[in-house]
């Protein structure tokens, strides 16, 4: 399989990450089996196919869909040879892009000519792109144009929770973000569910498994009860279940098994 990342135009800095592609040639005949890691943000993905379609919870999934959070890890399996193109959002995005109330898409998608008809124009255009940057040039431009249709702004608070747990890695108690941002409780839950698609403490818990996923990834200890330890987990067994819940395998398995081309979608290799 190929794998590479394109960066978005200027103008989408703000809101997109990165694109990714993931290219498939093989004469495999069986499908491949694909672990989703819930990583704190939202996205967008194009894929085709003339094997087949990509299945999530024995349904088929649209061609092009947008996504929301994922609260936990889980399965899709792609046909043997494929072409997938995606969007990496930051974690408002949702919010500022498409106008939506985050919450709607959490661990779900729609199809993305669902939303208008722009969406639909847009799927009928990436099937018919020859090459992979043109592609990516049509969902550069249909972000670009959502943005312009829009009137939100990324909410401040929301920007300064984000800021604040990024920074701490997720290991920060709840009171120092409203104290940061002067929200109550229940209004600092209200904003994140909105923007954010699920709570604060939530979305906390995952960019944690994310900075122990990262440490995993470099290989950058000597027994997973450092790993806990630097994350602030209460003991290994607590790190292994919220990693187990967020990636779907035991930190152990993961590196066995996971085969992790495009961060955070790992194939799944049969052992």
């Amino acid at each position: 399989m190929e794998h590479f990342k394109i960066q978005p135009s200027p103008d989408l800095r703000d809101y997109v990450k990165y694109f990714w592609v993931l290219e498939d040639q093989s004469v495999r005949v069986s499908p491949r089996r694909f672990n989703t890691i819930a990583d704190g943000s939202p996205g967008m993905v194009f894929h085709e196919s003339a094997n087949g379609s990509f299945y999530q919870f024995g349904k088929k999934l649209p061609s092009t869909f947008l996504y929301g959070q994922s609260t936990s890890a889980t399965e899709i399996e792609s046909p043997p040879a494929f072409r997938a193109i995606g969007v990496y959002f930051y974690p408002h995005a949702l919010k500022t892009i498409f106008g939506l109330s985050a919450s709607q898409l959490t661990n779900t998608c729609v199809d993305i000519t669902e939303l208008n008809s722009s969406g639909k124009y847009l799927t009928e255009r990436l099937s018919e792109a020859d090459s992979v940057c043109s592609k990516v040039a049509l969902l550069n431009g249909f972000l670009k144009q959502q943005t312009q249709h829009t009137s939100f702004t990324a909410d401040a608070d929301i920007m300064t929770a984000l800021s604040l747990i990024y920074k701490y890695k997720g290991a920060i108690p709840l009171a120092a973000i409203q104290e940061k941002t002067r929200l109550s409780e229940r209004g600092l839950e209200r904003k994140f569910q909105q923007v954010i698609g699920i709570s604060p403490n939530q979305f906390c818990r995952i960019v944690r498994f994310q900075s122990s996923l990262n440490q995993l990834r470099e290989n950058g200890f000597d027994k997973l009860s450092d790993i806990a330890y630097e994350n602030q987990y209460a003991d290994q067994s607590h790190f292994i279940r919220s990693f187990k819940e967020f990636a779907g395998d035991s930190p152990f398995r993961f590196q066995k098994r996971a085969n992790e081309l495009v961060e955070n979608f790992a194939e799944i290799i049969q052992t």
